[in-house]
């Protein structure tokens, strides 16, 4: 049973809104946040991603970079670039990208659930990535990016939504990259009553992506606690800003793999160490693998396509026999020394939202030796996982289109 309720959200008025909304903190480094919100006095990364306030040659002291963020949420508010909702909401988001289009429901999910497991993770956090953020919301008072869940699609909860995305939206507008964004406003008893009876039926929810900041969400709840003594539990910060998806409306991208060096093998010796456990067909002129359990391979200004031999892996595991798994156990660990990918400075990632021509690049410029593209981790793959109460390898998984940030915000008071 999902606890599920609605919010009054702080959020921009529709003629600026496009203006307002940005990436979200995770997805940009510190320069291109920069160059994005210069010009734009409206941008949600001044709150979002409080570093890019920081002048020339000053450097982060304690919470200075989040109290810097808290200073610009405040004078948005009181600027009207953000507006409180007058009474508790839902929200429908929906995004096209290209031909796909997904619709969530944006509400506050609670903690407690997710303490219980009952909001289920599929990857570990970084404890100084969940300090940060934990810090970033605490001072910020604000759940300013959402969390992106996903549950399994039941139909009387998608033709509620149906029913809604029909009508007129308060925001429309096209992002810079081409996506497309849209968003309801549910505020009819009724409706709301609806879709709170709907996700009681609902027994677990998902992570998809932003495993930190329901961390940092449940985090800031459990300090919060600990400092009320009057608390209560109905309290705005025992629950976290999210959007849940249906399952079968989300995609998942290839994330690929590129290694800078050869861990001093020649290539013929690499060549021949990749036999023991993948057969190799050349040239594989499609560059990315249109089935589970092949890869594209770039060395040297050619593509390979490698397909696991049957017998390297267990077909039935949960987690080893997901792709990322296979040619890390089979071909990073033993032929280039990657033993630790969250560690390892050898290896980098690449979203497949970059394409083929992205690693080839990497690749062609010298700064890595050799690339690698897979096959999508699928929705069912990380649901078994999840369920299983399993952990998957690191960069699993890349969803696209992102959330936005800034077209949604839940205060903590």
């Amino acid at each position: 049973m999902a606890h599920v309720i609605p919010f009054k959200a702080l959020r921009p008025p529709k003629d600026i809104v496009k203006a307002v909304s940005s990436y979200p903190y995770d997805v940009l480094s510190v320069e291109e946040a920069q160059k994005l919100a210069a010009g734009n006095p409206y941008s949600f990364l001044r709150v979002e991603k409080g570093e890019i306030n920081l002048l020339p040659g000053e450097t982060s002291r304690g919470d200075y970079v989040h109290e810097q963020a808290r200073t610009h949420l405040e004078d948005m508010i009181k600027k009207e670039i953000l507006i409180h909702d007058d009474k508790p909401c839902y929200y429908i988001y929906g995004q096209q990208m290209g031909e796909h289009t997904q619709y969530g429901i944006v509400a506050c999910f609670s903690v407690e659930e997710y303490e219980k497991g009952l909001i289920k993770k599929h990857e570990l956090t970084r404890t100084d990535k969940e300090l940060d953020r934990t810090r970033h919301v605490d001072i910020a008072n604000a759940h300013t990016g959402p969390v992106f869940l996903t549950f399994k699609s039941q139909p009387s909860l998608h033709q509620i939504i149906t029913s809604i995305i029909v009508t007129s939206p308060e925001y429309d507008y096209t992002a810079d990259d081409g996506i497309k964004h849209m968003a309801w406003i549910i505020k009819d008893s009724s409706l709301i009553q609806s879709i709170h009876d709907e996700f009681k039926s609902i027994e677990a929810l998902y992570i998809a992506d932003g495993h930190h900041r329901a961390a940092a969400g449940a985090s800031v709840a459990k300090l919060r606690r600990a400092n009320n003594p009057h608390h209560q539990g109905n309290e705005e910060y025992n629950f976290f800003l999210a959007v849940a998806f249906p399952h079968n409306q989300l995609r998942i991208m290839d994330y690929n793999r590129v290694v800078k060096d050869l861990n001093s093998l020649t290539k013929e010796m690499f060549m021949e160490g990749i036999k023991e456990y993948f057969s190799i067909t050349e040239p594989f002129k499609e560059k990315t693998p249109d089935h589970a359990h092949e890869f594209g391979m770039y060395l040297e200004g050619s593509w390979y396509k490698l397909t696991a031999k049957r017998e390297s892996f267990p077909q039935d595991h949960p987690i080893d026999s997901l792709d990322v798994s296979i040619l890390q156990k089979n071909l990073l660990s033993p032929l280039l020394g990657i033993q630790d990918p969250r560690t390892d400075n050898r290896i980098d990632f690449v979203g497949g939202i970059r394409g083929m021509e992205e690693l080839e690049k990497l690749v062609d410029d010298g700064k890595f030796q050799v690339a690698f593209s897979l096959y999508p981790t699928t929705l069912d793959e990380l649901i078994r996982v999840a369920d299983a109460g399993l952990i998957m390898p690191p960069k699993s998984t890349w969803f696209e289109p992102k959330l936005r940030s800034g077209m949604f915000v839940h205060r903590l008071d």
